[in-house]
């Protein structure tokens, strides 16, 4: 028999509370959920008024995986929900907005991805992302390199990045704006992408090619694009071991030495915000959104 708990006044059915999920650890689904309802308090806000983008993985990340932006079926009517313009139509996705539809959400075994505009200004981004993805043999530490670079060239803008791991092996930057045009952004963010290549060719790669990447960090700039999402702050990502999209300190990315430096489980978390709150609250200040130049 499926469990009920209420949360908020909504009954949510939570299933297969023992399936290990996360086999390098043993970590269980019911983990999985109780790393969600002991962070809501900090992710919610990353996720509210953004269509979110599911990436399921219900039998552990070497299941069957799939990608998913449409309500899915079953949906409880009080999950709220936003119709979204995209190349192939209009679709409805979902809004996390309170811990009963994250709880629920969570119960599919999700990771969650969002554009970087609301729904209230569609195309329009409130932040910058570039995700900085290695090339083996580089990893996390040539990313930091590159983070650093980055940090300092945006700086020269008057921009002022933050930092996260991107919970699989590469570190994402985040810039807060003001509400700008997807496209507008999108070409700022080639360009500087474009720029740490002239200017770090050792390091640098700015085109998707796997040829030109091994041994290189690719700036993605293309999860600028409207139609694009980036893995959320918080979220757990399909890895073997239970691996979260982590806020990161900038001295904690300039002494990056070793790639298991900046490795965060769900259990790491907890002790995290204690001692630094959200890290990227200052992605969700309207006082701290800068303007392209």
């Amino acid at each position: 028999m499926t469990p009920i708990t209420e949360v908020e006044g909504r009954r949510i059915p939570l299933s297969n509370l023992d399936k290990v999920l996360h086999p390098a650890t043993g970590f269980t689904k019911g983990e999985l959920l109780h790393y969600y309802a002991t962070t809501a308090e900090v992710l919610l806000p990353h996720l509210r008024d953004r269509p979110v983008s599911f990436l399921r993985y219900p039998d552990g990340p070497e299941g069957q995986r799939f990608f998913t932006k449409n309500v899915p079926p079953g949906t409880p009517a009080w999950v709220t929900t936003a119709q979204v313009t995209r190349s192939d139509g209009v679709s409805r996705q979902i809004l996390v907005q309170d811990l009963p539809t994250l709880m629920w959400a969570a119960n599919l075994v999700t990771e969650f991805h969002t554009p970087q505009w609301r729904t209230d200004a569609p195309a329009r981004a409130d932040r910058l992302v570039l995700d900085l993805d290695p090339g083996a043999p580089a990893d996390i530490v040539q990313c930091c390199e590159v983070g650093v670079w980055l940090r300092e060239r945006l700086a020269a803008d008057g921009l002022r990045a933050y930092a996260k791991t991107s919970g699989s092996k590469g570190l994402h930057l985040l810039v807060p704006l003001e509400p700008t045009p997807s496209e507008q952004v999108s070409a700022y963010a080639k360009g500087l992408a474009q720029e740490a290549e002239r200017e770090l060719p050792r390091l640098v790669v700015h085109r998707m090619a796997k040829a030109l990447r091994p041994g290189k960090v690719f700036v993605d700039h293309s999860q600028n694009a409207a139609a694009k999402t980036t893995a959320a702050p918080y979220t757990l990502r399909a890895r073997p071991e239970p691996t979260v999209s982590t806020p990161v300190t900038w001295d904690e990315v300039e002494h990056c030495e070793h790639a298991a430096d900046l490795v965060f489980l769900a259990d790491d978390l907890a002790a995290r915000l204690r001692l630094h709150g959200d890290l990227l609250a200052p992605l969700l200040a309207a006082d701290q959104a800068g303007r392209l130049p």
